[in-house]
């Protein structure tokens, strides 16, 4: 007998194998039992049929509840009707636990409630699907910059500086030493390294605290971040586009099975190829207001703006050159319109909106110096920041992408919230 995970059946038909896992679902017909198995890697159909295995076995088939833990041994056969293409014919099966009543059935369950089990929820099909592709989503982006000679970087996630809206920090009393923050983004520490290893990346939770209730929103995400020193606006959206069409590419080969149980048109992932289009923000504002939209000039975009630009094409769009005033301090002033930025955000197609934002770094002391002051930012806690414009400063360029927007979007999925296991929201901090 052999010991072996339902990923490797293929590699056994004929042979008596053993898998542990849990009982997914189970169903009977006469003298025939059916049950469903899944042990992480897969489902696999079992089939037990009255006098070919001892009876005390066919018996304790009917003692098994969703979710008991077991393992069950059987002969692999060929059968394309069954989930992954193989099923189990059963001689012993051995119960490691029997569960209690599964709170979670087939019938329809509220939102809230699902998110209060969502230690439970994650078994579920659909769930199991989301984070396999999460899983692919995240190890091709590590392997794209691998690929590509970027370094790792692990920036801290306890902070001084603030990186974006200070609106939106969480912030703590650190011992003797004042305020510190939850990082919004591990930009300004991956900025200094790329002076030290060129193109680097980091990849780890940021914190904002927005009192958003939106689809799109979480206060607590994980994100990719990617610095390049000499590289320019133009040469970083080259990077972005390659890389957001390489993660579609890595789950279109490697999680069919996946998004097929989510339903997802495969099509529309198959034309996630680069060059991707670029349309400068001023275009943008015209388009909008052509579409009905309020935007004026000087505004960032909404989500129904964001909706309605990607909805006009049939991969990510650039929105270019946006207004100073709506971007981060940090954002190279551009030559061409000293109103605008050399800043770039990336709107993922079918209407999910922003995935990516990034832009050139000012790379200018004074300019930078006068931006902090302008946004009445605590220079003290940016001078290691500054220094980076004194000593060697050159044109760099950098991004970060939010992994369950990008996610979300790649799924086919309605809800960030369903993208990351274990969400926090303004309203949710459990499980």
């Amino acid at each position: 007998m052999i010991d072996t995970t339902i990923n490797y059946l293929k590699d056994y038909v004929g042979q008596e194998v053993r898998l542990s896992g849990w009982l997914y679902n189970k169903r009977s017909s006469g003298k025939i039992r059916f049950l469903l198995v899944r042990d992480g890697t897969g489902l696999v159909q079992c089939i037990m049929a009255k006098g070919e295995v001892p009876d005390a076995t066919f018996e304790l088939s009917d003692s098994l509840t969703q979710e008991s833990s077991l393992k069950v041994t059987g002969t692999v056969r060929v059968e394309p009707r069954s989930p992954g293409g193989f099923e189990l014919g059963l001689t012993n099966i051995e119960i490691v636990q029997i569960a209690e009543p599964y709170p979670i059935t087939k019938k329809e369950h509220g939102v809230d409630f699902l998110h209060d089990l969502r230690h439970l929820w994650l078994r579920s099909s659909r769930q199991y699907a989301i984070m396999k592709i999460r899983n692919e989503v995240i190890w091709a982006i590590r392997e794209f910059f691998y690929n590509r000679g970027f370094v790792l970087i692990d920036s801290p996630i306890l902070t001084a500086a603030i990186g974006e809206e200070s609106s939106s920090l969480f912030e703590t009393e650190y011992f003797k030493m004042g305020k510190a923050y939850l990082a919004q983004t591990g930009q300004l520490y991956i900025e200094a390294a790329c002076m030290s290893l060129r193109n680097v990346f980091c990849f780890g939770p940021t914190f904002r605290a927005e009192k958003s209730l939106t689809r799109r929103h979480l206060t607590e995400f994980w994100m990719v971040e990617g610095e390049m020193a000499y590289c320019d606006a133009e040469g970083s959206m080259k990077i972005q586009e390659e890389m957001v069409s390489y993660a579609a590419q890595a789950i279109l080969k490697k999680c069919r099975p996946e998004l097929e149980k989510l339903e997802r048109d495969i099509t529309k992932l198959e034309t996630i190829l680069p060059p991707f289009p670029r349309v400068d923000y001023g275009d943008a504002v015209k388009i909008l207001q052509e579409h009905g939209s309020s935007i004026t000039w000087g505004t960032d975009l909404g989500a129904e703006d964001e909706t309605i630009l990607s909805n006009m094409h049939d991969r990510p769009v650039f929105i270019t050159n946006y207004p100073k005033r709506a971007k981060a301090f940090y954002m190279k002033e551009n030559p061409a319109n000293t109103e605008t930025v050399l800043c770039a955000d990336l709107l993922a197609s079918e209407g999910y909106g922003e995935i990516i934002g990034g832009s050139q770094r000012e790379d200018n002391y004074d300019k930078l110096l006068a931006r902090i002051r302008e946004e009445k930012l605590p220079e003290a806690a940016y001078g290691w920041y500054l220094d980076l414009r004194k000593y060697g400063s050159v044109p760099h360029s950098g991004f970060g992408l939010g992994i369950e927007r990008t996610v979300t979007w790649l799924a086919g999925i309605h809800h960030i919230r369903e993208a990351i296991p274990f969400p926090r929201m303004i309203t949710r901090l459990y499980p």
